[in-house]
């Protein structure tokens, strides 16, 4: 008997008792468990109900008196409830760590990197990044960064649309992933993409790391993690499509790295040259692990805010006008490209605009921690050791319980007290978690955004096409819309 033959029977025998023992986890939580939550799904029904599946999560828990649902064949513990949030993020927070499941499902693309670790690693990762984030010489280079993409890159492309008058059509979302990509290198690398020295397009690389992401969402999904563990040792199927991904991601992380160190770091202002000035021994691993991070936050989340806001502004004509109001009466038509920071500072209307996108559409639908030791939650959820516990940002900006009736309609004004923005609880609008892991980021990530928005939005239409289709999101680490966001540019009708 061949080796390949050998290979065949493991693998067989290896699928078919995997399959054996799920059926009896299944069979076992169907006679333990009679609730409806646990049969609506057993039974797949919110794919013929809901386009999405954090639509779904958001039905179910709407119709939980406490906010909270367990989903028994995942053993996963769901909840949209702020004080279960607030409990788990601050009040336990020793309790509910990111958990060595979790790490070990995104630890091939991820690796050791802030967002893949607790304890004295997640410590000196976020230090380092507090005091770097923290910096006004560096939220100074970052606005230079971002004013200097947008007046030389991102304005002059749309105008090339807008003026050709032919009804072209752009996918948004794909301009916004580039934007948001060169930006990031230049902030957290220092580096100018087009200094990379790669064997294959930037596009190739991008496609690679959504495709990584893609996959490794997908693991978390699995009801036993020994399939695709299983899968990944025998090199098939969707782990074998996620090694040959990383291979190409670390190919562009170690291009990065050695531009880095070519050109120096020891007076730079960038993120990256702060972190290796801070490491011993050029530890590449731990390095490439912090370039794959600032990748993932920099360019999928605020990407994904970007396009939201735009899918979401497009339909509301309204918001679009009252922001163009704010913004003119703020640069009394001074005639630059890109406002200025402090400009920006005055615009409550249109900060406003942007939490209210996120709170409907969080870049990161939902998150999940491990629960160490038992525990019960405020609403009185019983939570055992070694479980999963996540909390639903979707699913929260849905909840009337949280904001009011009208919580399914984009409306501003509820961000504003007397014309001034006045924000919410983070445990009530965890879209930059809450907290001691709250996102570092989140002052950086919003300027960007509303930098982009106030210049775009004073000089262009934008023009969502609906396409006859659901809105729908691809699986992923960041929420994407399936499809992308064709639209039309045009100068304002005056």
């Amino acid at each position: 008997m061949t080796k390949n033959h050998v290979a065949f029977l493991f693998f067989s025998f290896a699928v078919g008792f995997v399959l054996f023992s799920m059926l009896l986890l299944f069979l076992r939580k169907r006679r333990c468990c009679s609730c409806d939550v646990c049969k609506a799904y057993v039974s797949s029904s919110w794919a013929a109900e809901f386009d999405n599946l954090c639509d779904w999560y958001a039905h179910l828990l709407r119709e939980s008196p406490t906010g909270t649902i367990h989903i028994h064949v995942l053993g996963n513990t769901v909840t949209a409830n702020p004080a279960n949030v607030e409990y788990m993020l601050r009040t336990r927070f020793d309790n509910f760590p990111k958990g060595k499941p979790f790490s070990a499902l995104l630890g091939d693309l991820l690796g050791q990197g802030i967002f893949n670790v607790d304890g004295d690693a997640w410590r000196f990762q976020r230090k380092m990044a507090s005091l770097a984030l923290g910096s006004v010489a560096v939220r100074s280079y970052a606005f230079g960064i971002v004013a200097g993409e947008i007046g030389r890159g991102l304005l002059p492309l749309l105008s090339s649309i807008a003026d050709r008058g032919d009804g072209a059509v752009v996918d948004l979302q794909d301009v916004f992933r580039r934007f948001a990509f060169d930006t990031i290198c230049k902030i957290s690398f220092g580096l100018d993409r087009g200094c990379l020295e790669l064997p294959m397009p930037m596009s190739e690389f991008a496609a690679a790391f959504d495709t990584a992401s893609r996959l490794s969402a997908r693991r978390g999904t699995a009801t036993a993690p020994l399939i695709w563990k299983l899968k990944r040792l025998l090199n098939v199927g969707s782990e074998r499509e996620l090694k040959r991904t990383i291979r190409m991601i670390n190919v562009l992380a170690e291009e990065v790295i050695r531009q880095r160190r070519k050109l120096g770091f020891a007076s730079s202002h960038d993120l990256l040259s702060r972190f290796m000035g801070s490491v011993v021994d050029d530890d590449d691993k731990y390095i490439r692990d912090i370039v794959i991070s600032f990748l993932l936050a920099g360019r999928d989340a605020v990407a994904s805010g970007l396009s939201s806001f735009f899918l979401l502004l497009s339909r509301h004509h309204n918001v679009a006008k009252a922001m163009r109001e704010e913004i003119a009466g703020v640069t009394k038509a001074d005639g630059a490209d890109v406002v200025s920071y402090e400009q920006l500072k005055e615009m409550h209307y249109v900060h406003a605009a942007i939490y209210e996108s996120m709170r409907l559409f969080p870049p990161v639908q939902f998150d999940s921690k491990f629960c160490l030791e038992d525990d019960v939650l405020p609403d009185g959820t019983f939570v055992s050791r070694n479980t999963r516990v996540t909390y639903h940002p979707y699913a929260m900006g849905r909840m009337d319980s949280i904001w009011g009736p009208d919580c399914d309609e984009f409306r501003p004004g509820r961000w504003l007290r007397g014309g001034v923005f006045t924000p919410e609880s983070l445990f009530k609008y965890p879209v930059f978690q809450a907290g001691q892991r709250v996102c570092l980021g989140k002052e950086l990530a919003l300027m960007e955004m509303k930098t982009v928005i106030v210049s775009v939005v004073s000089k262009f239409d934008v023009e969502v096409l609906p396409g006859g289709r659901p809105l729908k999101f691809v699986p992923g680490l960041t929420a994407t819309i399936n499809g992308g966001l064709p639209a039309r540019v045009c100068r304002p009708k005056i």
